[in-house]
């Protein structure tokens, strides 16, 4: 290939190569323990981001699907999407599909531009904690609740016992704290671009349309029609999945947990998450 390069370069009349975009399309609740086809993680992504930058493409588009979910694991997707296009002179877009809100869009910050459908959700920049207390349910049930810890903060947020005041305190300090780590990250990749800071930070989220007038974003269309602008009407476009093809990764997709209680609080807490924008 790269003597194939060489060659077109000094005979010009041989037939050039069509530009070349790489799509890695990032979908669902971001969480560290993700499996393939049913959310995203840092090590669920990197493989494709790899893939997808070291084949030297005019651009790498990130597609994104996701409501959110974990704020540590949306910082390392960015980070390493931005890390990958800075080693290989690659520029990063972004696209955001049906919901790019919470950390589906801090990963969208990864882009030089970002880009977005029409009818996307964008932003719900903010920081959100959730649960169910069971502390009444046990109580009707007759069941005794017994922990043992050694530190007095050790069980704090407990969900089996009362909410205590000062665990909430400890709880909307670090809900706060990362807040303002997340807005930081927007002011900064966003330098420039935002029109009213006032509303973009409180958690609301718009159309792409609406977002777009609040500067969260650069444009709004087709994908396919924007790449064709940017990189001509005969642009290639190679997909590079995040999800396993192999038999492992499909049993592991449908795996779910030993425990039927945390299996049905985390496909609540899942649903909810998408709920939250209508979908």
């Amino acid at each position: 290939m790269p003597l194939l390069s060489a060659l077109r370069r000094r005979l010009p009349f041989l037939p050039q190569p069509k530009p070349l975009v790489a799509l890695v399309h990032l979908a669902g609740v971001i969480a560290s323990d993700a499996r393939p086809g049913r959310g995203l993680s840092i090590g669920q992504v990197e493989k494709p981001l790899r893939k997808a930058f070291a084949a030297k493409p005019k651009a790498v588009v990130l597609t994104i699907n996701s409501p959110g979910g974990a704020p540590a694991q949306s910082r390392m997707i960015h980070d390493r999407a931005r890390a990958l296009s800075v080693k290989h002179d690659v520029p990063v877009l972004t696209y955001i599909e049906d919901v790019g809100a919470s950390g589906g869009y801090m990963i969208a910050l990864a882009g030089e531009d970002i880009l977005a459908d029409p009818f996307a959700i964008v932003g719900s920049i903010g920081v959100i904690a959730a649960g169910f207390g069971f502390h009444d349910a046990i109580a009707r049930l007759g069941i005794e609740r017994r922990v043992h810890t050694a530190g007095e903060n050790k069980s704090q947020l407990d969900p089996f016992r009362p909410e205590q005041a000062d665990d909430v305190a400890r709880l909307k300090d670090l809900l706060t704290k990362s807040h303002k780590l997340f807005a930081a990250l927007v002011r900064d990749r966003r330098a420039g671009r935002l029109t009213d800071e006032e509303d973009v930070f409180d958690g609301r989220f718009w159309l792409a349309g609406d977002a777009l007038a609040l500067g969260l974003i650069d444009e709004v269309g087709d994908l396919p029609t924007m790449l064709k602008a940017r990189y001509g009407d005969d642009v290639r476009m190679k997909r590079y999945s995040t999800e396993g093809k192999g038999i492992v990764s499909r049993l592991l997709s449908g795996r779910s947990s030993s425990d039927p209680l945390t299996a049905l609080l985390d496909a609540a807490e899942r649903r909810a998450d998408w709920a939250r924008f209508g979908l």
